[in-house]
């Protein structure tokens, strides 16, 4: 018998053992000045600013991390450490009732790597950094 033909065996054996898997990264951690606050300004603050429809109507005011942190006449919108349970995630995925979908109206959606960034921002503790 070839010798060859042992050899392949034992080599992915030998990978199996030693765990040679594609290593798992972190997600960067995500700033909230540099990654969170410009997503806001430009989808989210041109309602929901003094003056905005969507202040008036719910209270929320997406100018800075103190006023999103204080969420909306009907409560907070974010839980730090769990995008799970944050209603901003709920409206930016577009899962409650489409009337209260976000960016509302017609405004584009929020793309699936922005969402994503925000649930990060959120699941790394929705720290002002």
């Amino acid at each position: 018998m070839n010798r060859h033909h042992l050899l392949i065996p034992m080599f992915l054996a030998a990978l199996t053992v030693t765990g040679c898997d594609t290593p798992k990264t972190e997600p960067q951690a995500v700033s909230f000045s540099r990654d969170i606050l410009p997503i806001f300004s430009a989808y989210c603050v041109e309602c929901h600013q003094p003056g905005g429809e969507g202040l008036a109507a719910s209270g929320l005011n997406l100018e800075s991390y103190d006023n999103i942190m204080k969420g909306t006449k009907f409560g907070p919108i974010i839980t730090p450490g769990s995008s799970v349970s944050s209603t901003l995630v709920v409206l930016v995925e577009g899962r409650a009732d489409k009337s209260l979908k976000m960016p509302h109206g017609e405004r584009k959606p929020l793309a699936p790597e922005t969402i994503a960034l925000i649930r990060n921002w959120i699941d790394q503790g929705a720290k002002k950094n």
